[in-house]
C-alpha cells in the first residue's frame, strides 16, 4: 500500500492544537509549540497520528521541516482512508 502525503500549512504558537481548514489542498493546522528544536514538527506529528487513530512513528515531515509549508507522510496509509480519518472530504480533482 502506498504512503498518503498531505500538504500543511502549520501555524506554530497559535493558542491550541487544531486542524483548522482545507483550502485549495493545503489543510491548515495550528500548534501550541514554538518553532524551536523541531518541537512545532513532533506536535504537528502527534496531533495528526493522534486524529487519523495511528501510531506517531507512522507520520513524518519529509519537506518542509523549518518551513511553515509541510509536506507530511502517513506511512501505510491510502489518501483515502487518511482523508476519512481526519473528517476531510474528498480529495480535491485537479481541473483543467
Amino acid at each position: 500500500m502506498p504512503d498518503a502525503e498531505l500538504t500543511i500549512r502549520l501555524q506554530p504558537r497559535a493558542k491550541r492544537n487544531a486542524i483548522l481548514e482545507e483550502r485549495d489542498g493545503v489543510l491548515r493546522v495550528s500548534v501550541a509549540a514554538a518553532p524551536v528544536d523541531g518541537l512545532a514538527n513532533v506536535a504537528l506529528c502527534k496531533l495528526l497520528a493522534k486524529r487519523a487513530g495511528i501510531a506517531r512513528g507512522r507520520v513524518s515531515v519529509v519537506r518542509g521541516e523549518r518551513s511553515r509549508e509541510k509536506v507530511v507522510r502517513f506511512a501505510e496509509l491510502s489518501s483515502d482512508e487518511l482523508r476519512s480519518a481526519l473528517g476531510l472530504g474528498p480529495a480535491p480533482r485537479a481541473e483543467g
